[in-house]
This record gives C-alpha cells, sequence and structure tokens, in this order.
C-alpha cells in the first residue's frame, strides 16, 4: 500500500511529465544528430578522404552463398566496423551538442543568480550611508 502512494506523489510532482518530455524531446534530437551525421557531415568527409563511405567497411567472416540462380542461400557474416566509427561520431556529435545546450542554460542560470544577487543586496553605497544614519541617530 506504501508503494502506491510514493508512486502517487512521485507522479503529482510532475516527475513522471518531465521524464517523458526528455525522452520525446530527446528521441526528436537523435533523429536530427544522426540525419546531421549522416546526411550533412559524412558526405564531405567521406569526399575529403577519397569517397570513403563509411558505412560500407566490413570484416566479411563468411561470404554470401548463392545458388545457381543468384538466390541467397545463407547471408553474409561480417563484422560492420565502418557502422561501428560511424556511430562514435554520431554519439560525439550528439555529446557535444548536449553539451553546447547545457553550457547555456547554465550560463544564463549564473547570470539570473546575479542579477537576483545584485538586486536583493543595497549597493556600497547605500550600506555606507545607512550605517552614517545610525551613528548620527546613536550620537543625538
Amino acid at each position: 500500500m506504501n508503494i502506491f502512494k510514493e508512486f502517487k506523489e512521485f507522479a503529482i510532482r510532475g516527475n513522471v511529465l518531465d521524464i517523458t518530455v526528455g525522452m520525446v524531446v530527446g528521441t526528436a534530437f537523435t533523429k536530427i544528430s544522426s540525419s546531421l551525421v549522416g546526411d550533412i557531415l559524412m558526405p564531405p568527409l567521406g569526399l575529403l578522404l577519397g569517397e570513403i563511405n563509411l558505412a560500407n567497411y566490413k570484416w566479411v567472416l563468411k561470404p554470401t552463398v548463392s545458388d545457381n540462380t543468384g538466390k541467397v542461400v545463407k547471408d553474409m557474416v561480417s563484422i560492420n566496423y565502418g557502422m561501428f566509427i560511424q556511430n562514435i561520431i554520431d554519439f560525439m556529435i550528439v555529446t557535444f551538442a548536449i553539451f553546447l545546450v547545457i553550457k547555456a542554460i547554465n550560463t544564463l542560470k549564473r547570470k539570473h543568480a546575479e542579477k537576483q544577487e545584485n538586486q536583493a543586496a543595497p549597493s556600497q553605497e547605500v550600506i555606507l550611508l545607512t550605517q552614517i544614519r545610525d551613528l548620527l541617530e546613536k550620537k543625538q
């Protein structure tokens, strides 16, 4: 019974909604970053490297077996290290993009906190004038 109460409090606080929104945005962001890598960055990189398509790089362990009609009897078995490299590049771009977003958010938070701090604390002149006023009141 206690676990249901905890779950209800968890769901009401909004954590479930935050997690759901984060997952949806993360999924969409992954699609965008994959497209950025596959469709925008890799073609020029492949051209620079001599029209190399990393997705085609693989180590064939067992070649495709075909019959006399050309029908595939057994599929090729291979280690697709090119796709692995492609996914590493994709990961690095996603990680860097997330880093930039978090850095921007932290910068905005810091500026907001400094602004709040400056508004809340009186200036040095106000503090000094207040001290002078208090001293004058004590003398009278």
